[in-house]
């Protein structure tokens, strides 16, 4: 499909009904926010900030995940359309015209279930988005209140960064935009990946802002030596890619190529094709040459998943190992999520593909990305050489979310 064919599937009608439905999913954790600091007994500008950006995160997690329920369940396409459903901001005002395309084709990738689970996935990220914006504009307020006081440039008690937020909202409308175009293509496997990292990358982001606005500890908890946190950015990095392979496998419907563990179609090494398996312009079934895809190359993206994961695995049990010594804790959730990748993905495989299991899989994917985040931007320490013993530098200001050495 061309691009002004997918434009055309753009309706902007009923996209202030979807947005206000989205600002209502807001209101509900803004709430929450408010009764739990009111009980704790917390005021302030910064512990309204702290909440929320907890609040976005939790949701945007649950976002990531009902996202990859809706694609699992074939919903993507439920209402092909965007951002309403037949030009109508709910299922309910395109009852007829679903009931038509449901009645034409009842297996179909439209029907009224399918209509309803796409727009929850459009309502929570209209939700998750409307968040985004409050708090861009808290932190540019009290970026500007304190301005006035002189804490902006690193005063003890400034505030995070306005440009973290920011740069959050930037991702947000991006994720928007994947997330039309995702409709508007008809599931194209390289905007639905994008879609998949995207959701990642918002994790990581609002990831380090919890990290940063996190209240200072005391002696060493949350701190970790420079050397541990740059190796858990590189783990990180290791992790997308690995995301992104596991995405691509998803997207192009390559789980079952392969039903057994650890052969594949009865080999170790089965027939691949490793071109056309990653070739990245095509259409959803389609080699970009006009054909369908063929076996062989949806083998070459699952094995591609597979040795992707066996480097994913080693990296983050040497970082554990690494972390083993001066942060058990971080170690610990670091084998326990790696536990649940393996489990859920060796289960995707030889139990063919389980719902359960594939969303498990997705968890598993966003806690490990914003563990590895939280580590990457801990405060940091160093050891002291003469004895061993883990010295605490000052506690870095809170405005600076990514610590230096």
């Amino acid at each position: 499909m061309s691009l002004d064919a997918a434009t055309a599937l753009v309706d902007w009608a009923p996209a202030i009904e979807v947005g206000l439905v989205g600002a209502a999913v807001a209101v509900l954790p803004v709430l929450w926010v408010a009764l739990r600091l009111r009980r704790q007994g917390q005021v302030g500008a910064g512990a309204w900030q702290r909440a929320l950006t907890l609040a976005t995160l939790f949701l945007t997690i649950d976002l990531v995940v009902f996202g990859a329920f809706t694609r699992l369940t074939d919903s993507g396409l439920g209402c092909p359309d965007w951002p309403g459903c037949y030009g109508s901001a709910s299922p309910v005002g395109a009852h007829t015209d679903i009931a038509e395309a449901q009645a034409a084709a009842p297996t179909g990738p439209v029907t009224h279930g399918k209509a309803w689970i796409e727009m929850i996935h459009r309502y929570l990220a209209s939700g998750v988005g409307a968040l985004i914006v409050v708090l861009m504009g808290l932190a540019w307020w009290r970026h500007a209140r304190e301005r006035g006081r002189g804490l902006v440039s690193g005063g003890q008690g400034a505030a995070l960064s306005p440009w973290w937020p920011t740069w959050t909202f930037i991702w947000v409308c991006a994720q928007g935009a994947f997330g039309a175009f995702t409709v508007t293509l008809k599931l194209y496997p390289l905007v639905v990946t994008g879609h998949l990292l995207g959701g990642l990358i918002g994790v990581v982001l609002l990831t380090a802002q919890c990290r940063a606005m996190a209240p200072a500890s005391t002696g060493t908890a949350g701190s970790l030596p420079a050397v541990l946190r740059r190796a858990a950015l590189w783990v990180l990095g290791a992790w997308f890619v690995q995301a992104a392979l596991g995405a691509w496998v998803s997207t192009n419907g390559a789980v079952l190529v392969c039903s057994s563990f650890p052969l594949c179609q009865g080999q170790w090494w089965p027939a691949m094709d490793w071109p056309q398996g990653f070739t990245l312009w095509r259409g959803l079934g389609h080699d970009g040459q006009g054909g369908f895809i063929t076996l062989p190359a949806l083998t070459a993206i699952h094995m591609g998943h597979r040795l992707g994961a066996v480097v994913a695995t080693v990296a983050v049990l040497w970082l554990a190992a690494r972390a083993w010594p001066v942060a058990r804790r971080e170690a610990w959730g670091l084998l326990a999520l790696l536990l649940l990748q393996v489990l859920s993905g060796l289960s995707n495989v030889v139990l063919g593909w389980p719902l359960l299991a594939a969303l498990g899989h997705t968890l598993g994917a966003a806690l490990m990305a914003g563990w590895l985040t939280r580590m990457a931007v801990a405060a940091p320490v160093v050891l002291s050489v003469s004895s061993g013993s883990v010295v605490q530098p000052p506690c870095p200001p809170p405005w600076s979310p990514l610590p230096r050495t």
